[in-house]
């Protein structure tokens, strides 16, 4: 059995600064509170829809504007934090300090799964902030490469979170007494896979290299892979993410011609280039279809982007249809 460790005792061995070990401190504090709150439920009268939109034009639920608050409030009394911003506000908030760190999160991705019991998560950026100054937004406008960690929890039959500092992946468990132990060391997502994961009620509106690829993964042995594809898709990212970083698949959220002038769905801050930094550094690839997710530059903090993202044959497949047009 794998030996259990405390974060904290994790984040003592890390080579990144105390100040993001601080701040990864109070994200997994908050995520640890989350999913006391998601677990309560109805219990607590927490399900349903909150009766207004995000700026995403997304119908909140209530359980969005308290997970949302309750991570607001613990990273901007977070002494490193300079800044945070969150797929639920239109705006970033700062705090008033100079350098440090500037945290983007979706604070309840796959929130639409959460009243009937489905798995659902939080997703998190840390990237620096500027020396001598307060932030504005254009300094939250950085290429996932310059993430100094990324991470995510997910609230399902356990509670996990994953991480990634300066190399490599882990994943604690949170046990009964709100402590993250250290169940998986090493996350690795194999080269090769037989599933995938995507939303097959809009295969009317991909483009062309995204149907000739799963068309090629429907036609299982007699077709052109010349192997049997299994199809999963939980509809929350973080589910499906971890799934994938679990035993390996592909992920792909790609553009679709009923909102042609939009790149994609997912959300290239806050969703698209933390995943991407993990799965990357826990050996596998993440692009738009052709480009990797951490290469991308961000011209606005709501900017969305289509996902490929998994075992690295597999997105290069995927690569190879759209390169071919």
């Amino acid at each position: 059995m794998t030996a259990l460790i405390d974060l904290a005792s994790h984040l003592a061995g890390d080579p990144s600064s105390p100040a993001v070990k601080t701040v990864v401190t109070e994200i997994a504090a908050a995520c640890a509170r989350i999913s006391r709150v998601v677990a309560g439920g109805a219990i607590l009268g927490n399900l349903g829809a909150a009766g207004i939109t995000n700026v995403q034009d997304e119908e909140q639920k209530k359980l969005d504007i308290l997970t949302n608050d309750l991570l607001s409030d613990a990273l901007k009394a977070c002494e490193p934090v300079a800044g945070i911003a969150s797929e639920e506000l239109e705006h970033v908030e700062t705090t008033g300090r100079h350098g440090g760190y500037l945290v983007t999160f979706d604070p309840l991705d796959g929130s639409s799964n959460i009243d009937v019991n489905v798995s659902v998560g939080t997703i998190f950026s840390i990237l620096p902030a500027p020396e001598g100054r307060e932030p504005t937004e254009a300094d939250f406008l950085q290429p996932g490469r310059h993430q100094v960690g990324a991470g995510y929890a997910v609230y399902g039959p356990q509670t996990m979170l994953v991480l990634t500092l300066t190399s490599g992946v882990v994943g604690f468990t949170l046990s009964a007494d709100d402590r993250w132990l250290l169940t998986h060391a090493k996350s690795t997502i194999p080269a090769d896979t037989a599933e995938f994961a995507i939303n097959m009620s809009n295969q009317r509106h991909w483009a062309a290299p995204i149907r000739r690829y799963v068309d090629g993964c429907l036609q299982g042995k007699e077709g052109p892979r010349a192997k049997n594809f299994n199809m999963r898709w939980v509809a929350s990212m973080v589910a499906d993410v971890h799934r994938i970083l679990m035993r390996g698949g592909i992920f792909m959220y790609p553009w679709d011609a009923r909102e042609p002038t939009k790149p994609g769905k997912l959300r290239l801050m806050y969703e698209a280039n933390p995943m991407a930094l993990i799965v990357e550094r826990a050996g596998g690839k993440a692009t738009d279809g052709v480009t990797p997710i951490l290469d991308l530059a961000p011209s606005k903090l709501h900017q969305r982007v289509p996902v490929v993202l998994g075992s690295a044959n597999e997105v290069d497949e995927v690569a190879r249809e759209t390169v071919a047009g």
